[in-house]
């Protein structure tokens, strides 16, 4: 698997800990963000230049920091098979890959701690979508998932 991880200044410390987390892991991943607190990237610059990357294929799965998670997941969202996601815990990270098979996983460093973002990253990166549902919701799952491709259809013209 093959991860992008980005963050503006206010997500930096969360980004750094779950590079850490990745390194360990023996995950690849490449950082596409702030590097540093003398050169800040704005958290729409950050998501533009990462979703795209994820809509085409490039990476797997991304992991977006800003002050809220909000910003990332909005820009991150504009793109064509992107499906990024806020999440405020270790839950809501792993639902949101194994019921809505989110490819970006958006966070917020004023909401949640490094150590929470690390914990919420292995999970989102550790679950496949429909893992651990009972077999009637991953039906309804892959029909709901079907539809959701038809209206994306009809917003870019396929």
């Amino acid at each position: 698997m093959k991860v992008a991880i980005g963050s503006d200044k206010s997500g930096f410390a969360a980004k750094e800990s779950i590079k850490a987390l990745l390194s360990e892991a023996g995950i690849s991943f490449d950082d596409l963000g702030t590097k540093d607190l003398e050169h800040v990237k704005p958290y729409y610059m950050v998501a533009d230049e990462v979703a795209p990357l994820v809509a085409s294929g490039a990476y797997d799965r991304a992991i977006l920091i800003c002050g809220t998670g909000a910003g990332m997941s909005v820009v991150s969202n504009k793109y064509k098979g992107v499906y990024a996601v806020a999440c405020e815990g270790v839950y809501s990270a792993k639902m949101a890959r194994a019921i809505n098979n989110a490819n970006i996983l958006c966070m917020g460093g004023w909401i949640v701690g490094p150590e929470m973002a690390a914990e919420m990253a292995k999970v989102f990166l550790a679950t496949d979508w429909l893992q651990d549902l009972e077999d009637w919701r991953q039906e309804n799952l892959k029909k709901f998932n079907a539809q959701v491709l038809e209206i994306e259809g009809k917003i870019y013209g396929d």
